[in-house]
């Protein structure tokens, strides 16, 4: 299998600079020395461009077994790929995984030889980045396409890898990456001459370079599309029955209704956001599951603590010490995001998160009763919003303690913000690898996909 297909991921060298600094600081550098700290670095940046080698599943154990989803959901996607590819291709594993009880895994096959054909349609990043997880592409992506393309057309994709593709252009030779070929649903003067903003598929993918399941409306209350470390939030957070559980910075919603389903429905789950849209989606997605417990408010987590000691508010602000368990899945950079191929972010940027999370992180543990848990969570990879604010909240808040996490899959912290190795073991950071990079096919599948993640950090604390 070849090394990689995408160009390493592309950002300012601002931030690449800055991020060499952090993966290689003292700590790290007296640990492993220079030569194995950047082969890792570089490792890093190389598999962020590319998508994880599984997609990941959260079932709805609440309302089937796992083994009786699973089958139908093998039907489903036997019958959607019916249409796209031979008997043989579509025999489509389905695995689970040994510890973590409620989610499914499916191989995505990839990096496919696909040949590319004369007429390109150029997509924006973020499309891209979905095309290689499984998605078709939505109009609102297309940013270029041939001057005559008609809805039949077989076209090539290309995802615009720094954002400088002018939107209507008809040929565009920037920094791009091919990300497969597919049919054009639409003609090019819908796309771009219409009054109203264009909906609905623009291409159909055929020949996807990563093939993975579409899961565009495939059983919407069994199985939901979440990164494995998100799920492994849940289950460390660890909400039982009957609890009163915050979820500060819910959208969109997947581990809000996780929680909910961890506590058998029994209890409130409280969902806070700052986006009125978003609070919609996860109402909708808690009823698409029948989940009762669940309450979200458009609010600004920074202020969702009550000067007064009001009894229990049903609406926030709430009082000092209102809740059991709290979970902070921060806003961050972002940067453990797969596939990432560029990022047109400043530094400054990409290091304005850590103020936010801190104010966040302060209101959180004013929420959270004694003896309660607060996870804290990110999907980046940045020493400052990760083991740096561990390292403060624990400076901060004497009443804080960190705790083993249940299931610990990841890797430990990662050495450079003063933490104790004792400290670091109670950590869980998954660092991107790809798995045809180094395991080769040898390792348990299970175990790869726990290494081939997008990356993410978990911290578990407990307030005595």
């Amino acid at each position: 299998m070849e090394m990689s297909v995408f160009p390493r991921i592309s950002l300012k060298p601002e931030v690449t600079n800055f991020l060499q600094s952090v993966f290689l600081n003292k700590e790290v550098l007296a640990a492993v020395g220079h030569q194995e700290a950047e082969s890792r670095f570089q490792k890093l940046l190389r598999c962020l461009s590319h998508p994880p080698s599984y997609t990941c599943v959260r079932a709805s154990t609440h309302l089937a077994p796992l083994e009786e989803i699973r089958l139908k959901l093998a039907e489903e996607l036997a019958k959607q790929q019916m249409g796209q590819c031979s008997a043989e291709e579509a025999s489509l594993q389905i695995l689970t995984h040994p510890q973590i009880p409620d989610v499914l895994l499916l191989p995505v096959d990839g990096p496919r030889h696909v040949e590319q054909v004369s007429s390109e349609v150029v997509v924006g990043a973020q499309c891209g980045s979905a095309v290689l997880r499984g998605a078709h592409v939505f109009a609102p992506g297309i940013v270029a396409s041939p001057k005559y393309m008609k809805a039949g057309d077989v076209v090539s994709v290309f995802s615009d890898l720094e954002g400088r593709c002018t939107r209507g252009a008809t040929s565009f030779q920037g920094k791009r990456a091919f990300v497969g070929n597919g049919v054009a649903r639409m003609d090019r003067s819908s796309l771009f001459c219409s009054d109203e903003p264009v909906k609905g598929v623009g291409v159909q993918m055929v020949e996807p370079l990563y093939q993975s399941p579409s899961f565009d409306g495939v059983l919407p209350s069994l199985v939901f599309l979440q990164n494995l470390p998100s799920v492994v939030a849940g289950h460390v957070l660890g909400p039982r029955p009957g609890e009163r559980v915050l979820d500060m910075c819910a959208a969109p919603g997947g581990k809000t209704c996780h929680i909910a389903v961890l506590m058998r429905d029994q209890g409130t789950v409280v969902a806070l956001d700052r986006i009125r849209n978003k609070i919609d989606r996860i109402l909708e997605n808690a009823q698409a599951l029948q989940l009762r417990s669940i309450k979200a408010f458009c609010f600004n987590s920074t202020q969702a603590v009550s000067g007064d000691a009001a009894p229990q508010a049903e609406e926030p602000p709430y009082p000092p010490e209102s809740f059991d368990r709290v979970l902070l899945d921060a806003p961050c950079s972002g940067l453990g995001q797969r596939p990432n191929m560029g990022t047109t972010w400043s530094l400054k940027e990409i290091c304005s998160y850590q103020p936010l999370q801190r104010k966040l992180f302060q209101a959180a543990v004013k929420l959270l009763k004694r003896g309660g848990v607060l996870v804290y969570s990110t999907c980046t990879v940045t020493l400052a919003e990760n083991e740096e604010q561990v390292a403060w909240a624990l400076r901060t808040f004497p009443c804080l303690s960190l705790q083993p996490q249940e299931p610990h899959i990841g890797s430990e912290g990662m050495l450079g913000a003063g933490l104790s190795p004792e400290q670091l073991r109670l950590l869980q950071r998954f660092r991107p690898e790809l798995s045809w990079d180094q395991t080769g096919t040898a390792a348990p599948l299970s175990c790869r996909a726990d290494r081939d993640t997008i990356g993410f950090f978990i911290a578990k604390f407990l307030k005595t």
